[in-house]
């Protein structure tokens, strides 16, 4: 028999927020109680631990505020429920997906602590193949039509989760945490929503935390660090990969894995400015893909050698390797598949600004065109951001005809349209 996880809802939104224990957060929310007005106001490592047992007491109003401010979710989204509230009947479901939420609406959830056997013991796996073909989906189809899509995924999920129990409810929690990240990585990676990602991330942990699926959980938290650290928060996304790093220790993690978890530690390093200290963790990384122990889930599908490579080409650039980061990253474009587009104009994009650091524009117009002509078929947010990362080491060449056309493209009605969109 599965233990009882306790309240994962409040634990999840704990680790997520990078309290990585509950004296952390004790201690968090103490510090914000004079800001609240609340000066005499205290909570112990304690009540935390009360909090997060399998029947939660209802918090005094007091320290509502102060888990609402510190958490920066909804009480009734952290695991607790009002004294006054009715038992709700398998009928009823979970409340619809919040379309606001702090600083950006994201997919907050409000998952079931327990269900009733409605469903038959097929709906894990049926809504786990749903799931799956999303998956491979990501790679072409357009993210705003996809998002929504797998929106809508979710909010079944989590209806569906309060009338299933048993074994198929801990697949079905599987295949909602899963969802729950693809949807993240959407508004990450693809439309550029990083308040949006930071929520719908909770919700995806809450839901790893039904499934009991460490794994899932340390790939989440690993997705969580991306936000601070693109921010230049080093601190904040180190603590959330130290908390990736525990959960993948928990579930077993394959090296290949592990090595991610070095790839987004290098990343975050890269983009605060310390890209010298990210080639000693990349380093690392390639160490780990030497290794016979590489048999990861299939969900975990964004990562290979080569992609540690356009990682590791990144790094170099902005480290000022120039000729090193040409040959990474061509050795890259020329080992990436066809249809991985969106990885592609990521690559071009980066070609590019080693072409105008190494005082070529002809040659970064040339990559930047090809990362255009990627985007038309299939936007992406962090592709355009990598061709306009380029455009601005193009300045000296403004009255270059090469940078004009480049401009032209840049500026067209479409493309500036989807970028406003996005």
């Amino acid at each position: 028999m599965r233990r009882s996880a306790g309240n994962s809802h409040l634990k999840a939104a704990r680790m997520h927020a990078g309290y990585g224990s509950q004296q952390a957060l004790a201690d968090a929310l103490t510090r914000a109680a004079p800001a609240l007005g609340l000066p005499h106001v205290e909570v112990s490592a304690r009540q935390v631990r009360r909090w997060e047992s399998p029947d939660p007491p209802w918090p005094h109003v007091d320290k509502q505020r102060l888990l609402v401010h510190v958490l920066r979710l909804p009480i009734e989204q952290l695991g607790f429920t009002p004294p006054w509230a009715d038992s709700r009947s398998s009928d009823q479901g979970v409340p619809p997906i919040s379309q606001t939420h702090g600083g950006g609406s994201g997919l907050p959830i409000s998952l079931p602590t327990t269900g009733s056997p409605v469903q038959p013991a097929t709906i894990g796996d049926d809504y786990g193949s749903i799931t799956r073909a999303y998956r491979r989906l990501y790679w072409s189809v357009q993210p705003s039509q996809l998002h929504a899509a797998v929106a809508e995924h979710t909010r079944l999920g989590a209806q569906l989760l309060a009338e299933t129990v048993g074994p198929a409810r801990l697949l079905l929690a599987t295949a909602l945490a899963e969802s729950l990240l693809m949807a993240a990585r959407i508004e990450f990676f693809d439309l550029q929503q990083p308040a949006e990602s930071d929520v719908t991330l909770i919700s995806a942990l809450q839901a790893a935390g039904e499934a009991d699926d460490a794994l899932l959980g340390a790939a989440i938290l690993a997705h969580a660090a991306f936000i601070p650290g693109w921010a230049g928060q080093l601190e904040d996304a180190l603590e959330r990969i130290r908390a990736a790093r525990t959960y993948a220790r928990r579930g077993n993690a394959s090296a290949d894995f592990l090595a991610w978890l070095y790839a987004v530690e290098a990343e975050c390093e890269t983009r605060c400015g310390r890209a010298q200290q990210a080639l000693t963790v990349i380093g690392r990384a390639e160490d780990l893909l030497t290794s016979e122990n590489q048999h990861s889930p299939a969900w975990f599908d964004w990562f290979s050698a080569m992609r540690l490579n356009a990682f590791k080409g990144n790094t170099q650039l902005r480290a000022g390797h120039l000729p090193q980061a040409r040959q990474t990253l061509e050795g890259v474009l020329e080992g990436l598949p066809v249809v991985d587009v969106k990885q592609r104009t990521v690559v071009l994009g980066d070609l590019a600004a080693v072409e105008a650091a190494d005082h070529s524009p002809e040659a970064a117009c040339q990559r930047a065109q090809e990362a255009l002509d990627l985007l038309s078929v299939t936007w992406y947010a962090a592709g355009m951001d990598r061709i306009r990362n380029a455009r601005r080491a193009l300045q000296q060449w403004n009255d270059l005809e090469c940078v004009q056309r480049l401009d032209d493209r840049l500026y067209e009605w479409r493309t500036t349209i989807n970028a406003l969109q996005h």
